[in-house]
């Protein structure tokens, strides 16, 4: 599949070779340590959560990288992991942007249902076909198709520009609005970005050629 961006000029300079973009999915929230489908509700950080987000503030300091932007979700554990991060890095007052457009896929009717108990009343296949298919949404929810269609824009229009600019950007959002960055960076089929899987807390570190193609890809593992 091939994404297409706007036409751009750009000046190779000693800053855009800075070009960094970082990914990371929130913590472990109330809702994930309880098994339940998330979505857009809105529960917080466990402790494992608060440490998840903390360690990997300390796994981007380990690199020296300060940013000079900061993008997240509408939703509270994403919002309170690019706090903690920022906090690690001793960068608490930088520029920081809520967009519902990086929200978590919605999941309808399994918001708040605990996925063992769904998988009884609709069954392993139904449920299966839900989660991980790319254009099935679950009643009354989104699917990834439909998650990528709006993130991707926000992407291509907010947080974009700013690492062409050589901007170092930090997005902390949901395993499936990644899925959806993921797809457009990495070039990714709607086959392949299904099996994709984010852990929680564990920073990907992009750094982008001119042509906004990915020069290189580093997960930060804990060690």
């Amino acid at each position: 599949m091939c994404w297409a961006f706007p036409a751009r000029e750009i000046c190779e300079t000693d800053m855009s070779m800075n070009r960094t973009l970082v990914l990371v999915r929130h913590g472990q929230s109330e809702w994930n340590a309880k098994n339940l489908f998330t979505g857009w509700k809105n529960p917080d950080l466990t402790p494992l959560g608060v440490e998840e987000a903390r360690r990997a503030g300390r796994e981007l300091r380990k690199l020296d990288l300060l940013f000079s932007a900061g993008f997240t979700s509408a939703l509270l554990r994403a919002q309170h992991t690019l706090q903690l991060i920022f906090e690690e890095l001793g960068q608490s007052n930088v520029p920081t942007v809520k967009d519902r457009a990086l929200n978590e896929r919605h999941y309808g009717d399994l918001s708040g249902l605990n996925k063992d108990e769904a998988r009884e009343k609709w069954g392993e296949e139904q449920v299966r076909l839900w989660r991980r298919s790319y254009d099935v949404p679950p009643p009354g929810g989104e699917s990834l198709k439909d998650t990528v269609a709006r993130v991707v824009p926000f992407y291509v229009q907010r947080i974009l520009p700013p690492v062409m600019r050589g901007e170092r950007v930090l997005v902390a959002a949901h395993g499936n609005s990644l899925r959806a960055l993921c797809m457009v960076l990495e070039q990714m089929t709607p086959e392949s970005v299904t099996t994709l899987e984010l852990a929680t807390g564990v920073p990907i570190v992009y750094k982008l050629n001119a042509d906004s193609t990915v020069a290189s890809k580093t997960v930060l593992e804990h060690r």
